[in-house]
């Protein structure tokens, strides 16, 4: 394997990564506040459609954005709604919104746009075009550095940036700031929390509501980054995978972002077959890469990768002492 072959392979794991990093910094902003959420997929799933549909009609990746991340927060809403205000089941709340998202996502691409439940392909400013980094054309025939910074760091969209540079922020604001402290604590004694005089709903609140957001920008950049436009399921388990992620990072940022890397590593292998045969030196068929992200995931749910302890209050309700 040449030095340009890795160079592409780690620039496909980046593009793959991204969406599942938004949405693993999602569930953990969630579940650290006690609020277990499995309907990431769902969230991102609307959030990829209604991106894509917006910026088909509007002409502009902005509002498609914000349509997206409008629609994703509106899930959370719900969720939020009948797991923290109704104290209902949170895992029967998230199976609801993915298969809602499922079933809405297609209905509506059929009744505005009668392609199959598919959006019509984006072009222009209805997509997020790759960015080139000041000196990455200059840098580009140096060796090593040049294809480094031309072709790995440079040449993706904004929302692979943001995405990257939600980790630091999330640790800054979960580790270094009263908010994020309180955000932790009510994942782990809410009554504690309460006692203290903060509002334990108003956390959960927030806590799901940037998890929302988070999925919100996810969604999107698979619609109208990864991909020009929306087509039915695409976000193919990827809130699933995510959450795995989560599990395997166990609650912290950093290591989720190397959990999402793992995974998008694989996703990656996927595509580029040839590299694995040129590494082990016999072919393996395309759908075991296929599968090797599902495998992954089951391996981690499992436990086999250690034992990942949640947030002791997670799942759980909270119930007012009078």
């Amino acid at each position: 394997m040449d030095f340009m072959t890795l160079i592409q392979l780690l620039d496909s794991t980046i593009r793959l990564a991204t969406p599942l990093l938004l949405a693993c910094l999602a569930g953990l902003f969630s579940e650290r506040a006690g609020i277990f959420d499995i309907g990431l997929e769902g969230k991102m799933l609307a959030a990829a459609f209604f991106s894509a549909a917006i910026a088909a009609l509007s002409g502009s990746v902005w509002l498609g954005l914000l349509a997206g991340i409008g629609a994703s927060l509106l899930l959370s809403a719900l969720h939020g709604l009948a797991s923290i205000t109704f104290r209902g089941n949170q895992l029967i709340s998230g199976v609801a919104i993915n298969f809602l998202a499922a079933g809405m996502t297609v209905l509506i691409a059929q009744d505005w746009f009668r392609q199959g439940g598919r959006t019509p392909s984006l072009s222009g400013n209805a997509r997020f075009e790759p960015i080139t980094l000041p000196g990455a054309d200059q840098l580009a025939q140096v060796p090593v550095i040049g294809p480094l910074y031309a072709e790995l760091i440079s040449g993706h969209s904004i929302l692979v940036y943001m995405a990257f540079a939600a980790v630091p922020l999330t640790w800054w604001v979960l580790y270094r700031t009263r908010f994020g402290l309180r955000l932790r604590a009510v994942g782990e004694n809410p009554a504690a929390v309460d006692t203290a005089g903060v509002s334990v709903i108003a956390l959960r609140y927030a806590a799901v509501a940037i998890c929302g957001l988070l999925c919100g920008i996810a969604g999107a950049y698979l619609s109208t980054a990864l991909q020009a436009g929306f087509v039915k399921d695409m976000s193919a388990g990827r809130g699933f995978i995510a959450l795995a992620a989560l599990i395997f990072a166990k609650w912290r940022p950093w290591h989720a972002l190397y959990a999402t890397l793992l995974f998008g590593l694989f996703g990656a292998l996927e595509t580029r077959p040839d590299v694995i045969t040129a590494v082990i030196g016999m072919k393996v068929q395309g759908q075991l890469l296929g599968a090797l992200p599902y495998i992954m995931t089951v391996i981690i749910l499992a436990g086999f990768v250690g034992k990942a302890i949640p947030p002791r209050a997670g799942g759980l309700p909270y119930v007012k002492e009078r």
